[in-house]
């Protein structure tokens, strides 16, 4: 598989500068430094709270006994693309490797060069909260069995070079589909209502329906999407808040205008679905 394959390592300043992009689509900031405790950049995040326990994004920083500094090209593309530590651990999905598994190994080692050039961080990682049995990660093998398709994203000849770039973001680097498609008893994403809205982690918020339904995006032009993005508001000024409004900061906001608007056209082309979730019901 294409995680197994080491890549020469040949970076420059173009290398690094692609590796911020790629960063700021994935949000990589936002969930890998404590922004709420004034973290050192990269040193691992705040918790994620899902119905399997709360778990802590860790250190990515280049430091090489804490972080990612001593990993190899192979190490990182088998983490990002296939769960897999470079000890041959399995990583629990709320590290959304079901969705970067979808991104290109030159995206990818970009984004590596870009972490390898950030200030080191000798900070051990936070460990997870997870109860038994979940807290057995040789389990995460049958998950993988039932709910992971290591597959690369492949543009659709039949759309436009728009839509393409927008579900290239969507579907891999962005990972939107991992908060705003619901999952399955397993906590995998139920797919057959893909960007339909979700419950998140604590069951007390909900991400959106994103599909062209009426219980989501139909009375979004494609500007509104491409400004929601941009500056976190709706189409009534309103602002988004939420988690959203950290995706905003950190990420989207980062974006190029035409990555926004590819995200919009992707969004408006999706099946319209009703909503999975509503905000207030259970």
């Amino acid at each position: 598989m294409a995680w197994l394959l080491a890549l020469p390592a040949v970076a420059g300043p173009a290398e690094v500068e692609r590796g911020r992009r790629i960063f700021d689509a994935g949000g990589c900031l936002a969930c890998h430094t404590d922004v709420k405790a004034a973290g050192p950049p990269l040193a691992g995040g705040r918790g994620l709270k899902t119905p399997f326990g709360t778990f802590y994004a860790p250190n990515i920083s280049p430091d090489p006994d804490f972080g990612i500094g001593r990993w190899t090209d192979a190490d990182f593309l088998r983490a990002m693309q296939g769960g897999v530590s470079p000890t041959g651990a399995h990583y629990y999905p709320a590290f959304p490797y079901p969705t970067f598994t979808r991104a290109s190994d030159r995206d990818l080692l970009d984004l590596k060069e870009y972490l390898l050039a950030q200030t080191p961080v000798a900070t051990l990682s936070r460990p997870h909260e997870v109860a038994f049995p979940f807290s057995l990660r040789p389990l995460l093998w049958f998950w993988k069995l039932f709910n992971f398709r290591p597959l690369r994203w492949q543009p659709d000849p039949a759309r436009s070079e728009a839509w393409n770039r927008g579900s290239y973001l969507v579907e891999a680097l962005s990972h939107c589909g991992e908060c705003h498609t619901p999952r399955n008893l397993m906590g995998g994403l139920d797919r057959a209502r893909w960007m339909a809205g979700a419950r998140l982690g604590d069951e007390k918020s909900v991400a959106p329906n994103l599909t062209p339904h009426a219980s989501g995006l139909a009375r979004w032009t494609a500007r509104d999407i491409a400004a929601a993005l941009e500056f976190g508001l709706t189409p009534e000024d309103e602002p988004i808040g939420g988690e959203m409004d950290v995706v905003v900061t950190w990420s989207t906001s980062r974006l190029a205008p035409t990555d926004r608007a590819a995200i919009a056209t992707y969004l408006q082309e999706l099946p319209a679905l009703p909503a999975a979730a509503v905000i207030g019901r259970r």
